[in-house]
């Protein structure tokens, strides 16, 4: 009798086992289904590489407040380094990139088929730290510069030592690819001087560290938005370009009329960094509506890339 009892409940125990296995599989299987539904409609949008940085803003603002037409899907791929943005183009996982001339023609001279969508308005300042004395760019003889290689960073790098008439390897280029942890070595002193843009200038400004040079001074603009050579031409991708262009040229002209301090919260958002930062931005910057690069620009670029 006690094995007859117990019979029933190892048949149940059994029963139960099954049905959590054909569970567990069927569970398995809708999971699989729902990656392949996702990642073909990642691969289906148009992907833009971003950066927590000023240039992004009309972006921000387009993809927030719905001026790209919801009807068709335009993603944000977050980023906080340059050469992260310059790995998912060269690899194609994304469509459009934030980035600059420089490393725009260093790709194209490396055989990505690039093409430029428009100029942005970024600018870079060489800013020195307040603890280190650098007052003038010939005292930056013996000091480290954060730095990207072969970006619009290197090339200011290079044209502060042959301003200040400096050998080459008395100023020591340390690479610091990510634009927040540049930012934060200054802020914790160990860094001599550092190439940044908006609003991680602004910042670093309002501490009171030193500017020893301005792209803008020096009329260089190498802020760019670059897009696939290949694949945009089908009309699904040339639809998305359509989309893309209509609701940044609204953002840029929103911007200019109502002015950077009306959209703080997106760059709070997006660039993590404080209401008093935002505030101390300078007031007559402008963005400008989808037009390509100067030319003068691209020549620059490529000049001082081919003496690399």
């Amino acid at each position: 009798m006690k094995y007859v009892k117990i019979f029933p409940a190892i048949l149940l125990g059994l029963l139960l086992i099954i049905g959590c296995g054909q569970s567990y599989e069927e569970t398995k299987r809708i999971t699989r289904a729902q990656r392949l539904k996702l990642m073909r409609e990642d691969s289906a949008a148009l992907k833009v590489a971003v950066l927590p940085t000023l240039d992004c803003l009309p972006i921000f603002l387009a993809k927030d407040h719905q001026m790209f037409d919801t009807a068709v899907d335009i993603r944000l791929k977050r980023f906080t380094a340059q050469m992260d943005v310059d790995t998912a183009l060269m690899n194609k996982r994304v469509e459009l990139g934030v980035t600059d001339v420089v490393r725009t023609e260093r790709m194209k001279k490396l055989g990505d088929s690039l093409r430029y969508l428009t100029a942005t308005n970024a600018y870079w300042q060489l800013i020195t730290n307040r603890g280190a004395r650098i007052i003038d760019l010939k005292h930056l003889d013996d000091k480290m510069l954060a730095m990207t290689r072969y970006s619009v960073t290197d090339l200011l790098g290079d044209l502060a030592v042959d301003s200040a008439k400096l050998k080459t390897e008395r100023v020591f280029r340390i690479q610091i690819n990510d634009v927040n942890v540049r930012l934060k070595m200054l802020e914790n002193n160990e860094m001599d001087a550092l190439l940044l843009t908006e609003p991680q200038a602004t910042q670093a400004r309002l501490l009171k560290h030193k500017v020893i040079l301005d792209s803008r001074k020096l009329d260089i603009q190498m802020g760019a938005i670059v897009m696939q050579g290949k694949g945009m031409d089908d009309q699904a991708r040339k639809r998305q370009l359509r989309v893309f262009t209509n609701g940044y040229n609204q953002a840029c002209d929103s911007i200019n009329k109502y002015g950077i301090g009306e959209y703080k919260d997106l760059l709070m958002k997006y660039c993590r960094v404080k209401e008093s930062t935002i505030n101390a931005l300078p007031k007559d910057l402008k963005f400008e509506r989808i037009a390509l690069p100067r030319e003068e620009d691209v020549m620059r670029a490529r000049q001082w890339l081919s003496k690399k």
